[in-house]
């Protein structure tokens, strides 16, 4: 039973890590899957395949080399010359990110709750915080109370569409292009997400001890990011025009009633809050091992630079540097894919 509870945390831990706001509201989704209409299905049931895999792997290595942080994992599967460059872009993007999400949970208070951005941010870093002094247990605590609360919104949208079989009438059909662009797309959005979830991915392979526990964590983990995926997809691909809004995921639950907006307002803030600590734990991993400090000093610090960068913007920078991310996640996971796990 206790065995069972770790693979459900293990798997809850890894969902909440590769969700993030973009999921959330649709776009991400839309970007990448939906906007190729029924090909797009196909898509997501092959990313779906390779985040079992390759999120098995990477906990599996990650726990071979008793990896502390993802610069352990990236030195192991690079070289510790070409390592350095990629731990450098890694922790310039999860910085970059995580002030975005830090930023976007003041807005979320401003628009939601009327109270001043500033504020919304203090109590979200104030809660992180408290998250993740407790390491991994603290982390596997709060996505296993986040984590189930995403997989009901998911039921709850997909639900009329599963009904009326009407997910087979695509509306946004007419936006499928004609060459195979829809096939890279799976391993793009791939590449992104695990080069990001190692931060938190490497260290919870590492503390894991049974090996049969990452196995199922990650298998359950896969299913759920693909059920929720296939179900973001379904509810979109029935509203016409998906690809220009801004927020997709509005235009499914307006008609619903006030009681799912409330819950969809708190998974978006519970995405963005499951992968901001999680970002945030896989940075101070890096950082108490160059500075030489303690954990819990290198939490304050990223979570103060986090919410100073928060106010000035990260936008033109991140511009600048997602491609090459992109470019280096391709990388990254070809490498993770031919390096062998005894």
């Amino acid at each position: 039973m206790k065995k069972w509870k770790l693979t459900l945390q293990v798997a809850a831990t890894y969902i909440g890590t590769v969700v993030g706001a973009g999921f959330a509201t649709g776009k991400e989704i839309v970007q990448f899957f939906t906007k190729y209409g029924t090909a797009g299905l196909i898509g997501i049931l092959i990313s779906g395949l390779f985040f079992i895999w390759l999120g098995s792997k990477m906990m599996l290595m990650a726990n071979e080399i008793k990896a502390e942080s993802y610069q352990d994992l990236n030195n192991h599967l690079f070289g510790s010359a070409i390592g350095r460059v990629v731990n450098l872009f890694t922790i310039i993007i999860l910085f970059g990110i995580t002030s975005v999400m830090l930023a976007s949970t003041g807005a979320i208070a401003h628009e939601q709750l009327g109270l001043w951005p500033q504020l919304g941010m203090v109590l979200t870093m104030i809660l992180a915080y408290v998250s993740i002094m407790k390491g991994i247990e603290g982390l596997m605590i709060v996505n296993s109370l986040v984590v189930p609360m995403m997989l009901t919104f998911s039921i709850i949208i997909m639900f009329p569409y599963l009904q009326h079989f009407s997910f087979l009438q695509v509306s946004s059909v007419h936006l499928i292009t004609s060459d195979l662009s829809w096939a890279l797309s799976p391993f793009l959005y791939i590449a992104f997400n695990l080069a990001m979830s190692q931060a938190v991915l490497v260290p919870l392979g590492s503390e894991i001890k049974d090996k049969s526990i990452i196995k199922r964590g990650a298998i359950l983990g896969g299913i759920g990011l693909t059920f929720m995926m296939v179900a973001t997809h379904l509810a979109l691909s029935n509203v016409p025009y998906t690809f220009q809004l801004e927020i997709p995921m509005s235009e499914v639950i307006k008609d619903v009633g006030v009681w799912i907006n409330w819950l969809f307002l708190i998974v978006i803030f519970g995405e963005i809050f499951t992968t901001l600590i999680g970002n945030v734990f896989g940075m101070a991993r890096q950082v108490k091992s160059v500075l030489r400090i303690s954990e819990h000093k290198a939490f304050i610090i990223i979570l103060l630079l986090c919410f100073t960068v928060g106010q000035i913007g990260y936008g033109k920078l991140l511009e600048v540097l997602y491609p090459l991310f992109g470019y280096m996640g391709l990388l990254f996971i070809a490498m993770l894919c031919v390096k062998k796990v005894k």
